[in-house]
């Protein structure tokens, strides 16, 4: 992985902690909002972002910092499909 991708990875990742740091301690976010947030473009460039933002999502699931949700419940990250949410950990 290219040194960009890596800092590109690791700025997706601190936008999903300081989103919901900005929230409740049970709080959702969904990737959308990282997403734009993380590309602060006005056009629609962020979509290319959703993909990366659900990567850095696995990732913190895997560290143990946030939760992949559905319907209010937690997932497996390997096994989510559709519409997601992002929490802390609990």
């Amino acid at each position: 992985m290219a040194h960009s991708d890596r800092e590109a990875d690791r700025r997706v990742e601190r936008t999903i902690l300081e989103l919901l740091d900005r929230r409740g301690p049970t709080a959702t976010i969904c990737p959308a909002e990282v997403a734009r947030a993380a590309y602060g473009g006005d056009d629609d460039g962020w979509r290319a972002l959703m993909e990366p933002v659900r990567r850095a999502a696995r990732r913190l699931v895997d560290s143990g910092q946030v939760e992949i949700t559905q319907s209010g419940r937690p997932v497996e990250p390997a096994t989510a499909r559709g519409p997601i949410r992002l929490r802390r950990a609990r």
